[in-house]
């Protein structure tokens, strides 16, 4: 089943999405030094939970699938993507997604101007 989800996919050693998943928990992480991470959505299909980075509301998460690691921002739609990271649910009124793939290298640059766009707009939204 080709892009179902893999609960196991971010724990095998010297697995690409494990690594792929470690690059861009840094690049959100030092985004902005409020953002926290947390673990969401435990379930039996996904003990390990979808890692959620939060400033003010969730700025994103990110869960690996047997084909890519997918960063989906929560108000992804709301956001500006001058360099077109975005990816992936293109067509929602609320998210948008950024699918990488193996191979893919995430723009540090770009993703953490998009980052600190998503945790500025939570803290106008939180600040009334």
């Amino acid at each position: 089943m080709t892009g179902a989800r893999d609960a196991k996919a971010g724990d095998r050693a010297g697995d690409w999405r494990k690594e792929t998943l470690a690059r861009v928990r840094a690049i959100v992480l030092a985004a902005d030094p409020a953002i926290v991470e947390e673990v969401k959505w435990r379930k039996p299909s996904n003990p390990a939970g979808v890692p959620t980075w939060a400033c003010e509301g969730i700025v994103c998460t990110g869960e690996t699938y047997r084909d890519k690691v997918k960063l989906t921002f929560a108000r992804g739609a709301a956001l500006a993507d001058p360099h077109g990271l975005f990816n992936a649910g293109l067509e929602g009124k609320v998210r948008r997604a950024i699918d990488l793939r193996e191979g893919d290298e995430p723009d540090e640059a770009a993703l953490t101007a998009l980052v600190r766009e998503a945790v500025a707009a939570n803290r106008a939204r939180a600040a009334g």
